[in-house]
């Protein structure tokens, strides 16, 4: 056995280079999506089951990618053909996007294009743990939330300054304004030059190698069907069939056959995996998420509770403001389209915020460890969701976003490098993808409920949904207590 070697810091910047264009296209779809699906009459209580597809695609795509990621060899490498035609992919979604005719065909392209950032992104986490040793990963991931911040920085902001530089920031109805449309089109460029930058300028260990180093855990593939008991699927299958009986009999909100689906489903692969003898993909990712690592489980529910809240502020943040603080609801208008524009600010903030964060993380991590620094990281992004529910003028929603940009820095960086060394390296891309597994399933139940909660419960107002993102956030951070660190000697 022998130790990774340490890289430096350039090539450490070009292997992370990549993440700029991708967090570059996210930005664009987390600050302007919502907006496009208004500008074509949806509903604001259907936003978020139109959001749908990007946590759907997320679950489904990322443990696929990262089970073949961890089986590829070829002259390309191991990670790096993902990379690019995720880019690819990506790029042309970016640009059919904000040409949308109608509300269908926007979320179809949502589908395809947030399936095709799941294909670049999801093994770039398992990239910075195939090249990097143990005692770089937290800086890898931390160069990864710079690139991050810097691109979603730039991204959110382009509406804004292209309105500010002249371009049409309003349309006709059911028309998308020209400046989303030009953001979109630069977007989809940067991207794939981005990406491009990454494959063409690093190199990756070869499987054989990659397990000759010290960190390489041993890893079995032999499926768990014998560890797994067909009673507890079978609670999970009855609890979705009943489930579903009482959403139609009662006739509640159709976004919550979401919620039964997935108890239906899961319990339903548990069952044919405890009696299956197969080794094929579905039967090893199932087993895999079965057997996964103790730090896994735990830092699933410090997850879940994270990404729910981020997910409520994606969808909500701009028909609160443009509700709140500018008092339209109107797409069409010119106040609420101001509005939108000022989200963009605002996520551009937040990300900014992020990428300074990233260079303060390090430093926190070393005074309090791993998990208190990520406490408090959560904490300050809670504070500034919770904010938002007592600032009325839209300036001071910038001191928001300094909280918000600290927790998002953190969930980027810190869960990664506590979860990395524990896993074996033949699986780094598969429990990677599968670690995404709660990333994306609290954006479902987010997707399922926060509908119908703005309508039974928040009245309609959806600045109540940014005030249950922050509470989220605090829960989170609490749940990160249970997490035990890395060892620092490794």
């Amino acid at each position: 056995m022998s130790k990774k070697p340490e890289l430096s810091f350039w090539q450490i910047w070009n292997m992370c280079f990549g993440f700029l264009g991708i967090q570059f296209g996210f930005a664009l779809q987390n600050a302007n999506v919502s907006r496009i699906f208004q500008t074509l009459g949806a509903n604001v209580d259907h936003i978020a089951i139109l959001w749908i597809a990007a946590p759907l695609t997320g679950l489904i795509v990322q443990p696929i990618i990262g089970h073949y990621s961890d089986r590829t060899w070829n002259r390309f490498g191991r990670r790096r053909p993902y990379f690019f035609v995720g880019a690819v992919l990506a790029t042309l979604a970016l640009l059919a996007m904000p040409n949308a005719p109608v509300l269908w065909v926007a979320a179809g392209l949502l589908w395809i294009m947030d399936a095709s950032f799941n294909i670049s992104m999801e093994p770039f986490r398992a990239f910075v743990g195939d090249q990097l040793p143990p005692s770089q990963r937290p800086l890898g991931f931390s160069m990864q939330s710079v690139f991050i911040g810097v691109g979603a920085v730039v991204a959110s902001f382009l509406p804004y300054l292209l309105a500010h530089w002249g371009v049409a920031n309003t349309a006709a109805p059911s028309e998308v304004p020209d400046t989303v449309k030009y953001a979109f089109y630069a977007g989809g460029a940067t991207l794939l030059g981005a990406m491009l930058w990454t494959v063409l300028t690093t190199r990756e260990y070869p499987p054989e190698q990659l397990q000759s180093f010290d960190d390489a855990h041993p890893a079995s593939e032999a499926p768990a069907s014998t560890a797994v008991k067909p009673g507890v699927g079978l609670v999970w299958l009855l609890a979705g069939a009943l489930g579903a009986v009482a959403i139609w009999y009662w006739a509640l909100a159709r976004e919550l056959y979401l919620l039964a689906g997935m108890a239906a489903v899961y319990g339903s692969a548990q069952i044919w995996l405890s009696q299956t003898l197969s080794r094929g993909m579905a039967a090893q990712i199932l087993s895999d998420l079965h057997a996964m690592p103790p730090a896994m489980r735990r830092l699933a529910w410090v997850q879940f509770f994270s990404w729910f809240a981020m997910f409520a502020m994606w969808i909500y943040t701009t028909p609160a403001v443009t509700q709140t603080l500018y008092g339209s609801a109107d797409a069409t208008s010119v106040a609420y389209n101001t509005g939108a524009n000022w989200v963009g600010i605002l996520f551009g903030a937040y990300n900014g915020f992020a990428a300074l964060a990233a260079l303060v993380i390090p430093w926190l991590v070393r005074r309090v460890g791993l998990r208190w620094g990520h406490l408090i990281n959560l904490w300050l992004g809670g504070a500034g969701l919770l904010s938002f529910l007592l600032i009325r003028d839209p300036d001071w929603l910038l001191v928001s976003m300094i909280g918000v940009g600290f927790a998002w820095a953190s969930i980027l960086s810190l869960p990664y490098a506590m979860l990395s060394d524990n896993l074996p390296a033949a699986k780094m891309g598969v429990y990677m993808g599968i670690f995404n597994f709660f990333i994306v399933i609290p954006q479902l139940l987010a997707a399922s409920v926060l509908g119908v909660l703005l309508k039974l419960v928040f009245h309609g107002e959806p600045i109540w949904a940014l005030g249950l993102g922050g509470t989220s956030l605090i829960v989170a951070g609490l749940f990160t207590l249970r997490v035990r660190e890395p060892d620092p000697a490794r």
